[in-house]
C-alpha cells in the first residue's frame, strides 16, 4: 500500500516559512545584545533584556494565538503574524535609544510568538497522521538550520557592514516568511470547525491540559539546551578550542540531517517511548563528553550526539503533544508545548548564568550530564506509565 505524501506544496511553503521565521530570530539573537553595548552605550544587563523581553512577549502571546487557531482560520492568524512581524522587523532602523528598541522587541516577540504557534499548528494538520513522527521532524529541521545558519550570518553582517546591513537582512529575511506563508492554501478539511471551537474564554482555556505533561518534560531538559546556547562558545575559548567552536552546531545540525529519515520513521512505527529513552542517554552522553573534553575531536564529537539527542526528542516530544489532542485543539497544544519549552530556556539561561559565575564550564556541563538522566524518571512518569494506563484501560473496554 502506497504511503500517504508528505512533501505537499503546503508543507514546503509551511516548512519555508518557519525556516526564514527563525533565521530572522537567530540572526537578531545574536547581534542586537552587541549593538546595544556598543552602539546604545547600555549595561551588559540591559542588553541582555533584548532577549528578555522577545522571549516573554513570544510566551504570552502564544496560548492566545492558540485560542484565536481554534476558532477562526489557520491561514488568517498565520498571516496576521506574519505581517506583526514584518512590520516590526522594519522598524528597528528608528530608534536610537534603549526604551524604543526594547519596545520593538516585545512588537516583534508577539508576531514571533503567534506566527510558531500558527505554522506548529498548520504543519500538524497537513502532515498525514500515519507520518506525523517523520513530517515533524522534518519540519523541526527547518528551525535546526536556522539555528545554524543565523548566529553567522547575523555576526557576519554586523561585523563586516554594520548595524543597518544587518536590519536590511533581517527585513528581507522576515519578508521571505511572509512570501511563503502567503503561498500555503489549506483544504476545508484543515481548517476549524468554528461551530465546535465556539466556546467560553477563560484563563483555562488558554491551555490545553492534554500538552502540559510532555511539555513539562520539554522545558525541564530545555533547560540544559540552553546552557548550550548560551555558554558553549565561551566554554570552547576556556578549553582553547575557539577554532572549532563556530562549528559545534554545524556538526550538530549535519547529524540531525542524517538521522531525521530514519528516526521519524522510527517514532511513527514504534512509538515515542522507544525513541525517547535511548535519545534521551544519547543527550546525557554526549553532554558527559562535552564535560570532558580536551580536544577538537571529542568537543565535535559531542555535538554530534546531543543532535542525535537532543534534536531527536524535541520534535518527538511536540508530536507527542499534538497526538495527544483533539486535531481542534491542535493549534492550542502547538501553543502550550512552545510557551512551556520557551520558560524552561528562559529559566535555564538565567540558572545557568548563575551556576557558571560559580563553577568552571566542564563542572557545569559534567552536572548536566546527570541531570538529563533525571528526565528520563519523568518522561516515564508524565508520559510512559499514563500511557500503559490509558492503553490497559483501552483493552479492558475492547474485551467488555
Amino acid at each position: 500500500m502506497n504511503k500517504p505524501k508528505l512533501w505537499t506544496k503546503d508543507f514546503i511553503s509551511v516548512s519555508l516559512s518557519n525556516f526564514f521565521l527563525f533565521l530572522t530570530f537567530y540572526i537578531l539573537l545574536v547581534t542586537l545584545p552587541t549593538y546595544a553595548l556598543d552602539e546604545l552605550h547600555s549595561s551588559a544587563s540591559v542588553a541582555g533584556l533584548m532577549t528578555t523581553v522577545f522571549l516573554l512577549s513570544a510566551i504570552i502571546s502564544r496560548p492566545l494565538a492558540g485560542q484565536w487557531l481554534e476558532r477562526t482560520s489557520n491561514k488568517k492568524v498565520l498571516l496576521t503574524a506574519l505581517i506583526i512581524f514584518t512590520a516590526a522587523s522594519l522598524l528597528y532602523f528608528i530608534p536610537k535609544t534603549v526604551p524604543g528598541f526594547l519596545f520593538i522587541r516585545l512588537l516583534h516577540g508577539i508576531g514571533f510568538g503567534m506566527a510558531t504557534t500558527a505554522v506548529g499548528t498548520i504543519v500538524a494538520n497537513i502532515i498525514p497522521a500515519s507520518r506525523r513522527g517523520e513530517g515533524m521532524g522534518y519540519f523541526v529541521m527547518s528551525t535546526n538550520m536556522a539555528m545554524v545558519l543565523g548566529p553567522f550570518v547575523g555576526l557576519m553582517a554586523i561585523q563586516q557592514w554594520g548595524a543597518n546591513t544587518l536590519f536590511i537582512l533581517s527585513v528581507i529575511v522576515a519578508a521571505g516568511s511572509l512570501l511563503t506563508g502567503l503561498s500555503v492554501k489549506l483544504s476545508d478539511s484543515e481548517q476549524p470547525n468554528q461551530a465546535k471551537a465556539a466556546s467560553a474564554f477563560s484563563f483555562k482555556s488558554l491551555f490545553e491540559a492534554s500538552a502540559v505533561p510532555i511539555s513539562i518534560v520539554g522545558s525541564f531538559l530545555a533547560i540544559v539546551y540552553s546552557a548550550l546556547l548560551s555558554f558553549v562558545s565561551i566554554y570552547a575559548t576556556e578549553i582553547h578550542l575557539a577554532s572549532v567552536s563556530s562549528l559545534f552546531f554545524v556538526v550538530y545540525a549535519i547529524i540531525l540531517l542524517l538521522s531525521r529519515p530514519f528516526t521519524g520513521k522510527w517514532l511513527d512505527q514504534y512509538g515515542a517511548n522507544v525513541i525517547s529513552y535511548p535519545s534521551i542517554l544519547l543527550f546525557a552522553v554526549g553532554m558527559f563528553i562535552l564535560s570532558q573534553s580536551n580536544g577538537a575531536f571529542m568537543f565535535l564529537f559531542s555535538a554530534g550526539m546531543i543532535g542525535l539527542g537532543w534534536g531527536t526528542l524535541f520534535p518527538t516530544f511536540q508530536t507527542i503533544a499534538i497526538q495527544d489532542a483533539e486535531p481542534r485543539k491542535r493549534g492550542l497544544a502547538t501553543a502550550t508545548f512552545l510557551s512551556i519549552y520557551d520558560t524552561g530556556i528562559a529559566l535555564g539561561s538565567f540558572v545557568v548564568g548563575l551556576l557558571a559565575s560559580n563553577m568552571d564550564y566542564s563542572s557545569l556541563y559534567f552536572m548536566c550530564s546527570f541531570y538529563i538522566l533525571i528526565g528520563a524518571v519523568i518522561f516515564y512518569f508524565l508520559h510512559t506509565k499514563k500511557s500503559k494506563s490509558i492503553t490497559q484501560q483501552q483493552s479492558k473496554v475492547q474485551e467488555i
